[in-house]
């Protein structure tokens, strides 16, 4: 049975429909994205799954429960950062794990979960001087702290700089070894395609596709481009024989191979039998964006500015 379920979630705001009949389902151990522009209905739609929306229509399961009539036993099991989580300025690292840990019957060691992400040092900071990359951190901690089956984490790598948004990519597939099922919304297609087993592709409230990223990137195009610049001229004849190939262009000094997912493999072995070198190759493929603009119409980019 999948740990969270939803089926035709539809939530208005007046006239404003923010979520659309979604309907998805997670499984146990995996790492679900939830992907759109600002304004797409993401966060509408966890928050109807961690029970801090009503819906008006539709049905929510998590762990086979119904966050409408026992909002208590799910939040027992369920473990949320805010996409606005903030705690006061003066509070300190350690008193807000205890203060979480709190809440819960069986609550994780605060110390071993501050020691684990990195933050131990921080226990006497207060809130308002820790980093950046610090507050991501402890709003883990504080996901975790009651040791939860699920972890809700929303636009958690917002406002980070490269090198800790790449840090806390790997906090979060390190909480995932620790058997925690993860939701995770998300704008960033590469924090999607380097983290998430599957992904439902949200726009203007509605689930465009639901696959994992490969999967979502071979609807659209499934081909590669290999762009090289070769030592030596080789005739454009012998790389369309190859059964793998199935164009070959020149951009200058260098050509350009289109072909199928073996395509690299085949193009580089032949360059080696003729002692050719490959010189500036690179692989170019089709990303989640352009599956997002075949998709919807639009790139992301372009759908964050219209918002909805």
């Amino acid at each position: 049975m999948p740990v969270v379920e939803v089926q035709g979630l539809h939530k208005r705001y007046g006239d404003k429909v923010a979520v659309d009949d979604v309907s998805f389902s997670v499984e146990k151990g995996e790492i679900f994205g939830i992907l759109g522009p600002n304004g797409a209905g993401k966060t509408t739609t966890v928050e109807c799954i961690e029970g801090l929306r009503v819906p008006d229509r539709g049905k929510v399961s998590v762990l086979g429960m119904d966050p409408r009539t026992d909002r208590a036993g799910v939040t027992r099991k369920l473990g949320a950062q805010l996409q606005e989580s903030q705690l006061p300025d003066k509070l300190r690292v350690g008193e807000a794990m205890e203060l979480f840990a709190s809440f819960y019957p069986d609550p994780a060691d605060p110390e071993q979960l501050l020691e684990t992400l990195g933050i131990a040092d921080k226990r006497d900071t207060p809130f308002r001087k820790l980093s950046g990359g610090q507050k991501q951190r402890l709003s883990i901690a504080l996901a975790l702290v009651g040791n939860p089956e699920i972890a809700v984490l929303d636009e958690l790598t917002t406002g980070l700089d490269p090198q800790a948004r790449r840090d806390t990519w790997d906090l979060i597939e390190d909480v995932r070894d620790r058997g925690v099922t993860i939701l995770l919304v998300t704008h960033f297609m590469e924090e999607a395609e380097r983290l998430c087993d599957r992904l439902a592709l949200i726009d203007r409230g509605r689930v465009v596709a639901l696959d994992s990223p490969s999967g979502l990137v071979a609807k659209v195009d499934d081909e590669q481009r290999i762009r090289f610049r070769p030592s030596e001229p080789i005739a454009e004849d012998e790389l369309l024989a190859l059964p793998e190939v199935h164009s070959v262009t020149k951009s200058g000094s260098h050509l350009v191979v289109t072909g199928d997912g073996n395509a690299l493999h085949a193009v580089t072995s032949l360059l080696a039998r003729k002692h050719i070198v490959a010189s500036e190759l690179r692989l170019e493929q089709s990303t989640l964006d352009d599956a997002f603009l075949a998709l919807t119409g639009r790139g992301l980019e372009a759908a964050e500015q219209g918002g909805n």
